[in-house]
């Protein structure tokens, strides 16, 4: 019965931590594109803007709710909900810190410390696309469905270059537990594996949908693609799906490649926190700086440069694993 509650109190405090990330990673974008735009961000709402997050969610629930004529309403009220499951539950494996002493017990800080974590992760991250596509197929709208299927074909391509960087971290490893990997790297793994970082990261920005690969909801082409005929609250659930989504390749990255919550001074989630804070202003800095691919030139990018790379190496770094292991 106390591990129940214990396991239940950690889920809420996933769950509203990630919540409360989604809602000020958005004013943080806000306020960091408008310093690179010289420009200032929000700055009216509350003390710097702070409540801005706040006024956009009242603002968000009270907008009228429309629902398309001919569209599937069973699919098209889950899709939403399927988008934000999914990122939420991604990150019940992340360790954010180590084992902890509290009223006389000791916390593993992290939900669930799988022995399979890694490839939890990759199960879970490629059940997100299956939001999208429902909800582009069940709106009854032809740029809705062109824009799920955008998704499905970027995931497929950028998937295979994403998950080969994370093989290569678990050669590096020789583990698929998340625990393990952050263990091992008395020298992070972005040292070791720099090409695997760039994969990762590249991939991990096109698996989220963000620009320049946010092609699946380019506005220039599909009005908003496959969210087009979503309002109000089922709308906000995908904008904080791709949020949450964000915060959680970014974990996976400081988990896999930057030795998570270890640091040069005391170790713990402190460290944990500042590189997953680093890692977000990257995603939005590439958002500021980058314009949107063309659809043909991120198919060639997925297939013809980060696939080959990745598997060279791949290849590379089992070589390597085998030269030291002698």
């Amino acid at each position: 019965m106390d591990d129940l509650l214990i396991g239940l109190v950690k889920s809420l405090v996933v769950v509203l931590a990630l919540l409360t990330g989604f809602a000020y990673t958005t004013l943080l974008e806000r306020k960091l594109i408008g310093r690179i735009q010289l420009r200032y961000g929000p700055n009216r709402v509350g003390p710097l803007g702070m409540l801005q997050p706040l006024a956009d969610g009242v603002k968000l629930l009270f907008k009228e709710e429309i629902v398309p004529r001919g569209s599937d309403r069973a699919v098209y009220f889950l899709a939403p909900a399927l988008s934000v499951i999914s990122a939420l539950v991604a990150f019940a494996v992340i360790p954010i810190g180590g084992v902890v002493s509290l009223f006389g017990r000791e916390f593993s800080l992290s939900l669930a410390d799988l022995n399979i974590g890694v490839l939890f992760l990759l199960a879970v991250n490629s059940m997100g696309v299956y939001g999208i596509v429902l909800a582009g197929w069940s709106s009854n709208n032809k740029y809705s469905l062109l824009g799920g299927v955008r998704s499905s074909a970027q995931l497929i391509s950028y998937e295979l270059a994403l998950g080969l960087a994370v093989v290569s971290v678990v050669m590096m490893a020789g583990s698929v537990r998340l625990r393990d990997i952050v263990a091992g790297q008395d020298i992070p793994y972005i040292f070791l594996l720099p090409v695997g970082f760039i994969l990762y990261f590249i991939a991990g920005i096109a698996e989220v949908n963000r620009a320049p690969f946010d092609l699946p909801e380019a506005e220039t082409e599909l009005v908003a693609g496959y969210h087009t005929e979503y309002t109000g609250m089922k709308f906000a659930m995908f904008f904080m799906a791709e949020y949450i989504n964000m915060i959680t390749v970014s974990a996976v990255a400081t988990t896999l490649f930057l030795a998570g919550w270890r640091g040069p001074g005391p170790d713990g989630p402190h460290w944990f926190l500042l590189k997953v804070v680093l890692l977000i202003c990257v995603f939005i800095w590439v958002r500021a700086t980058f314009p949107r691919l063309r659809y043909d030139k991120l198919m060639r990018l997925g297939w013809l440069v980060l696939l080959p790379l990745g598997l060279a190496n791949l290849v590379v770094t089992a070589a390597l694993v085998l030269l030291f292991e002698r």
